[in-house]
């Protein structure tokens, strides 16, 4: 799909966003609103770019560190860029306008909790971890990425084991240490956490393990990895195989299930059918390539026979 195309897509999606609300985690409030969101893969880190995907009709950024550099110190360039203080837009201010997600390179099999903690503490306001392929994998992810609660809690468990070190991200957040710890907590586990935790499911053993992975509290969404996915099952980059389509479909119909918001990468072309599917976390590309204005004038150069 063209970067034009993308943003003709962007534009299409943008009057589907839910009214604000006093939470801060604006893709939080939508899904629980029943709304879906949509987002991009970021892997452009600069800090002109981060403020150019921060004023698009975007809901969510996913900053990717699995496949790009681990540095969390241009990690941190790229959240100070997304911030503006001419910021009008919503009734919120301390909401930013597209969320940003870190995609880190933990494998589920590996739980380098440390780098939940090192993402979280440098502001990020939920985390996409990878090849999750277990129930034991994602309950690890989940402790690595909640504080331990107050003594008698409801919510109490499964225990949080991330280190206490609030400072950067309660300043980045706009935040108190007092109310970034009490509100840095994973939703839905805990009903007013602001952090979302998406898993994603990418291999054979997660498809076949969708059900318990789902049974892990404080997974507020499942992502579809389909190009692994469809190479796990031995289609490579093929996710309309019949096997891939009957995996995909039996993710989704778990997630539904069990409550969990499902989601999938979609195009101009399959995200009418994707939204009537019921997935409800969308993303629509990356921002690696031409701008849209550029692309025009290359496609109209094409139609010349350039």
């Amino acid at each position: 799909m063209t970067v034009a195309r993308l943003s003709v897509l962007l534009l299409c999606v943008a009057h589907l966003g839910a009214q604000p609300s006093g939470r801060i985690n604006g893709v939080i409030d939508k899904l629980q609103q029943g709304e879906p969101v949509f987002g991009i893969f970021s892997e452009d880190r600069s800090p002109t770019n981060a403020a150019a995907l921060n004023d698009s009709a975007l809901d969510f950024i996913i900053i990717d560190m699995e496949h790009r550099p681990l540095d969390f110190e241009s990690l941190r360039q790229f959240l100070q860029g997304m911030l503006s203080r001419n910021d009008h837009t919503s009734s919120n201010p301390l909401r930013p306008p597209a969320l940003p997600l870190v995609r880190l390179p933990q494998n589920g099999s590996e739980q380098l909790q440390f780098l939940i903690k090192q993402a979280l503490d440098v502001g990020a306001y939920g985390l996409v971890l990878p090849h999750i392929e277990s129930r034991e994998q994602a309950l690890s992810a989940v402790r690595a990425a909640r504080y331990f609660q107050k003594s008698g809690a409801s919510d109490f468990d499964p225990p949080g084991l991330r280190g206490v070190s609030p400072a950067v991200a309660a300043r980045y957040w706009g935040l108190s240490i007092d109310e970034y710890m009490e509100k840095a907590d994973l939703w839905p586990l805990d009903p007013s956490g602001e952090v979302l935790l998406i898993m994603l499911i990418e291999s054979r053993e997660g498809a076949e393990n969708i059900d318990a992975i789902l049974e892990a509290p404080g997974i507020g969404g499942i992502f579809i990895g389909t190009w692994d996915l469809a190479t796990s099952l031995g289609f490579p980059r093929d996710s309309e195989a019949p096997q891939v389509t009957e995996a995909i479909a039996k993710i989704l119909a778990a997630s539904k299930r069990a409550g969990i918001p499902c989601g999938i990468t979609t195009t101009i072309n399959t995200v009418d059918q994707h939204l009537n599917q019921g997935f409800r976390i969308l993303t629509v590309g990356s921002d690696v390539g031409v701008s849209p204005a550029a692309a025009v004038v290359l496609e109209h150069l094409q139609d010349r026979g350039r």
